[in-house]
């Protein structure tokens, strides 16, 4: 218990000062009217909350007009503990106790049962030293060290060190801070408007004794924050109220101006103790707030820091005994020279006098070490007094945190916020009722917010250790990162290699040569040029689902009436007859409901299966997929067995013109609208591409004039081994798993049916190494395509915060931090972009083969794309383009996305085919 003795023995301070016997007294009006200024309303905090929460939204948005009255100044600390972090951590903490200064030498052993205790040695830093110049200061910290280390031996290393400066900073990096102001009675010279990390450094070099690395800078709010027990939610705010007060929390940080980034979080600190809106204050400042500010150091400055700071709560008590001594309500009148004097009573004096066990024999024994001969009614005032305006304070302190929750609950769009507050400061420590106040008001004005409070365990050390031990941990984790993502980064010259292999495979595969290109021709002679009129049947088989479209081809513009069939189960593992049987079925219910009977249209039919088309309306079926075996049909033409299906019905008339790839429909299909469209581009499920190449290229087919569209088959392209430089251990793993090992290896790098696969296993690689989700396995990144590609749309989408993306991987039972929704962003990314990079370079080697087909210097062209990947994807058309412009410069590449390439451009293949045959007529 703490008393003031030594202070009342000094000559003639101790004297009592009474007032004149017969003096009148006063009634208790003034007690009454005293203790009445702390008593604040929840009108005035809600307003406190609000004017603050607004100061607070202006200032992460950069506004200066009008300058808001709370700095937020990033701390540059991304990531909170993982509780894996380990380590030994040298922490340097000036400024959190006042005239002080700790070191502290701390082991982080990643687990609660292992713990090792600091050890630390404290240093009082003289009064000279504190209102000195700024190299005594550092100096005086670097010896500090120097006789810290020298008593406890450590071997010898490159020291890691975390620097908790509790001053108001403008930090730029995590080691690189601008002291702003000084406060808590420091006023050093030359040291404001400088990087504090760089002047210690200095001093420590002029010191020469040991190895430092200062790493980290470190307020003792975020040190509060970063050193609190993990529990079962995250603890995301730092409070500290101690001398003077602050607080912290992990924003989003796309909405700090001032970082310019867009993606995860950062922690802000939350410079409130300069608070300071007249309109929201002024109603709940005191004459004694008015008169401490008055006496300060830094008059007009800090004043909400100090109403609730613990440097100031002693004097604020001290400020109303003498103001009601003066008036007669206490000790009779009298004062002494010790009470008269600032700073007399400090802030455990105030918490022990308020101790509702021992509270009345402490005011006896301070009171009576101040000189004064306190009553018994005397004592139970002064504890009044002392729980006014701890009161007050508590409750000003619960309107601040209340605005920094709405903040959160507002920038992560949560309609009930749960988080873990974490505390620290002797105001809290010495003052458990401080705690219970605040909680009561927290829960009255932030009644959305589930909140719990957690007391850190030496923020200022073990805090600050942590700080530092986490930036090691992210930067050996970002290593790995990028190590694993290094072969997914294509550089010019990779893919300048892929666009020529792909171009020597088109040439082997035209020529007829060993190729993994097959350069199959379609039999399609033309792209539409307009002038194409009439209407046409279209057919669409390729799922379970089949479609029969009307396509009505007028002057400008092109009707589509269709209709969905499903196709029973039975009938698609049945035999060949009862399919087309059935596809027939379904095509003169089509007509009857269009008022087509007995009509003979022409006809094209998409048949999205393996075929070698032998010409424009001849087929075979290679082999069936996604889900259909009919009987006596690989093999087969299938325009004959639906022909004979037709014939079969007797009375319906069907005049089937062409059997069309879905590539060629997609490039069609927008050919019809711009007619320099020879290129077509899938990118979905699979990957295909076709063009229009010179007939006599394609020795497969007689003539030497016109043109002959060609179906690459590229997804096929590397099934030689050529892709092997480019492949990744990961890709090896997907290829293997696959229905088709070593075949279809473009594709597998390229399309949405492997995408998705491949970022699982880089999670799980990611995973085993510690990376990514504290390096615990889950059964869902076990399972195979649980990884959807359409998730890597979704995580990549630049409308999507950071909180949706942790929501998408949530729902797949990953349990994860924001560190690993970053990653998984950037895996995401990095799998994504080579796909697009590598079918870029597909489309550059396609279109510099037209070019110098043609024996042209520039090649304008279209390409009509469709595909769920390069359609939904937020970013894979724009690297498409961005690839093609840098490996073909002399072509002028147009993407345009195609609309129905399965039924309207069946359906203009047919009209084209039709036109040609008038024009072959004629």
């Amino acid at each position: 218990m703490a008393t003031i003795g030594p202070v009342a023995l000094q000559s003639g301070e101790g004297a009592s000062r009474c007032p004149q016997e017969g003096m009148p007294r006063p009634s208790d009006s003034s007690e009454l009217e005293c203790l009445q200024q702390f008593k604040v309303t929840k009108t005035q905090l809600q307003r406190i909350q609000a004017s603050l929460l607004c100061s607070m939204e202006q200032s992460l948005k950069g506004q200066d007009s009008p300058a808001p009255s709370v700095r937020m100044l990033p701390t540059y600390v991304g990531s909170t503990p993982h509780g894996t972090e380990q380590g030994d951590f040298l922490v340097l903490e000036l400024g959190a106790t006042g005239a002080s200064l700790r070191v502290l030498w701390v082991t982080l052993t990643g687990t609660k049962e292992h713990s090792v205790e600091p050890k630390s040695q404290e240093f009082v830093i003289p009064q000279e030293v504190m209102l000195g110049s700024g190299q005594q200061l550092f100096d005086f910290a670097a010896h500090c060290l120097s006789e810290f280390l020298d008593a406890h031996p450590v071997e010898n290393q490159a020291l890691k060190l975390g620097f908790n400066f509790s001053f108001p900073c403008h930090q730029t990096g995590l080691d690189r801070s601008t002291l702003i102001s000084w406060t808590k009675g420091f006023r050093c010279s030359g040291v404001e408007g400088q990087d504090v990390v760089q002047l210690l450094r200095e001093a420590i070099q002029r010191q020469g004794t040991y190895s430092i690395d200062v790493v980290a800078m470190v307020n003792d709010t975020v040190g509060t924050m970063m050193g609190c027990d993990l529990g079962t939610r995250p603890c995301e705010v730092g409070l500290v109220v101690d001398t003077g007060t602050n607080a912290c929390y992990m924003e989003e940080a796309r909405h700090v101006k001032a970082l310019d980034e867009d993606r995860g979080r950062t922690c802000v600190s939350v410079e409130w103790g300069s608070f300071c809106d007249d309109e929201a204050l002024g109603p709940v400042l005191t004459t004694f707030d008015r008169a401490l500010d008055h006496r300060s150091l830094i008059p007009g400055a800090q004043r909400f820091e100090k109403m609730i700071g613990g440097l100031y709560l002693g004097e604020l008590v001290r400020l109303v005994l003498v103001h009601l001594a003066q008036h007669e309500v206490l000790f009779g009148g009298c004062t002494s020279n010790a009470l008269l004097s600032q700073d007399s009573i400090l802030l455990e004096h105030v918490a022990q006098m308020e101790d509702p066990t021992t509270g009345t024999a402490c005011v006896h024994e301070i009171l009576q070490g101040l000189g004064l001969s306190p009553q018994a009614s005397d004592a139970e005032l002064v504890k009044r007094v002392c729980e006014s305006v701890c009161t007050r304070a508590a409750q000003l302190c619960a309107a601040a945190l209340a605005a920094v929750l709405a903040r959160l609950q507002h920038g992560r769009e949560q309609q009930t916020l749960h988080v873990a507050v974490a505390t620290g400061g002797r105001v809290f420590e010495r003052h458990p009722r401080f705690l219970c106040t605040l909680k009561e008001m927290v829960m009255l004005l932030a009644p959305e917010c589930d909140v719990s409070f957690i007391p850190s365990v030496d923020g200022g050390g073990r805090g600050v250790a942590m700080v530092t031990a986490v930036a090691a941990r992210l930067a050996a984790h970002r290593r790995i990162l990028e190590e694993t993502l290094a072969p997914f980064q294509l550089n010019s010259q990779q893919l300048t290699a892929v666009q020529t292999q792909m171009r020597e495979a088109m040439i082997r595969g035209l020529r007829g040569e060993a190729s993994s290109l097959r350069m199959l021709p379609t039999y399609v002679r033309a792209t539409p040029d307009g002038s194409e009129r009439g209407d046409f049947l279209a057919l669409d088989l390729g799922g379970t689902n089949f479609r029969v479209l009307l396509v009505r081809v007028a002057e400008g513009s092109v009707q589509i009436i269709n209709q969905v069939y499903s196709i029973p189960e039975c009938i698609a593992q049945g035999s060949g007859q009862q399919l087309f049987d059935h596809i027939v079925d379904c095509i003169v219910d089509f007509q009857q409901r269009q008022g087509l009977s007995g009509q003979s249209l022409p006809l094209g039919f998409t048949f999205s299966f393996p075929c070698k088309q032998l010409g424009l309306d001849q087929g075979i079926l290679l082999n069936w997929t996604k889900g259909f075996n009919a009987s006596g049909c690989e093999g087969q033409d299938v325009v004959y067995l639906l022909r004979e299906a037709i014939r079969r019905r007797q009375a319906v008339e069907l005049n089937v013109v062409a059997i069309v790839n879905d590539t060629v429909g997609t490039m069609m299909s927008c050919g019809y609208d711009d007619p320099r469209c020879e290129m077509g581009l899938i990118v979905g499920t699979g990957t295909n591409a076709c063009y229009m190449e010179e007939l006599q290229n394609v020795a497969s087919v007689a003539g030497n004039s016109g043109h002959m569209c060609i179906n690459m088959e590229w997804g096929a392209f590397g099934d030689d081994g050529s892709l092997g430089m480019l492949s990744t251990c990961f890709d090896a793993s997907v290829d293997q798993a696959s229905i088709n090992p070593g075949k279809q290896r473009f594709e597998k790098m390229i399309s949405g049916m492997y995408l998705g696969e491949i970022v699982r296993h880089i999670l799980l690689h990611l995973t085993s190494l510690g990376v990514l989700f504290r390096g615990q396995k889950t059964q869902c990144l076990q399972t195979r395509d649980i990884f959807k590609t359409k998730f890597l749309s979704e995580i990549e989408s630049d409308s999507l915060a950071l909180r949706q993306v942790r929501a998408i991987l949530e729902d797949l039972g990953l349990t994860l931090t924001s560190d690993d929704a970053l990653m998984v962003l950037e895996v995401c990314q990095a799998v994504s972009r080579r796909a697009a990079q590598l079918c870029g370079a597909g489309v550059a080697a396609v279109v510099e083969k037209m070019r110098e087909n043609r024996g042209l210097q520039e090649l304008t062209v279209s390409v009509g794309v469709d595909g769920t990947l390069y359609k939904l994807h937020p970013h894979f058309s724009r690297l498409v383009s961005a690839t093609v412009r840098k490996l073909a410069p002399h072509c002028t590449v147009t993407f345009l996305q195609s609309e129905d390439g399965s039924g309207k451009g069946a359906a203009l293949v047919t009209a084209v085919a039709c036109r040609l045959a008038q024009m072959s007529c004629v």
